[in-house]
């Protein structure tokens, strides 16, 4: 988590009498003079890695009669979703298409089963039982990696949230430079935030790489700048001496 420099202002005015204190004349007081703050801008950046591992499991088959086809197919993919749900995978999170064509005298049929996945090591799992069980008859798709909208939020929130304590250090720093304390927030806005992805891997094709590194590769940084003003009061010992 970084931050950069924030900008710091302060007010150091006199303080005011109580508005509702009465006049020497009997009335009411004279309104308040602008409160005593201090006044920081700070920001944040939070990193998350991907949440949710999306893979692809297809099967075909070319048969002269269609009846023979879709049953080849049929059988190894009832095959892939009792697996799938052996190993706890809700059927929400799984989804089948089915294409059907002619080839001249060949009929063929594929199925896709597309699964996500937000235990990982389970999606590892899955993927290996499956090659071992339907060897060359299946093929299993490379890992896509997303981030869910629910874990984009938390990101966000986090980010702001760094910002806001950032901004809160900084102050109270600041007061005690200038021999202050550091009262409530009096304000606090968020003026930017934005995230992004560090892009696809540069490394060559050639070159294996894992699946925590694939993770990593999808990882995303979410950024905040905030606006904070904060009371500022005398410290109980200047009060004292007062």
């Amino acid at each position: 988590m970084a931050a950069s420099p924030s900008r710091v202002f302060a007010t150091l005015l006199p303080l005011a009498a109580d508005e509702n204190a009465p006049s020497p004349g009997g009335g009411a007081g004279r309104p308040a003079a602008r409160a005593r703050e201090v006044q920081v801008a700070g920001s944040a950046q939070v990193t998350a890695s991907a949440d949710r591992g999306v893979v692809a499991v297809r099967v075909g088959s070319s048969k002269e009669a269609a009846s023979d086809a879709r049953c080849s197919v049929g059988r190894r993919l009832d095959y892939i979703l009792q697996t799938l749900r052996q190993r706890g995978v809700k059927d929400e999170d799984t989804s089948v298409t089915r294409h059907i064509q002619r080839h001249e005298q060949l009929y063929s049929v594929e199925a896709e089963v597309r699964v996500v996945f937000s235990d990982f090591e389970k999606m590892e799992q899955v993927c290996f039982v499956l090659m071992e069980k339907l060897d060359r008859s299946v093929h299993i798709g490379t890992p896509q990696f997303t981030h869910s909208a629910e874990s984009l939020s938390i990101l966000r929130r986090r980010a702001c949230v760094a910002a806001v304590e950032n901004a809160r250090l900084k102050a109270n720093e600041v007061c005690c430079i200038l021999g202050q304390a550091l009262g409530r927030p009096l304000l606090v806005r968020e003026e930017e935030s934005r995230e992004w992805g560090c892009g696809p891997s540069e490394e060559p094709a050639s070159q294996p790489v894992t699946l925590q590194e694939r993770v990593d590769h999808t990882a995303v940084t979410a950024y905040s700048r905030v606006f904070v003003t904060f009371d500022l009061k005398p410290k109980e010992s200047s009060r004292r001496k007062m």
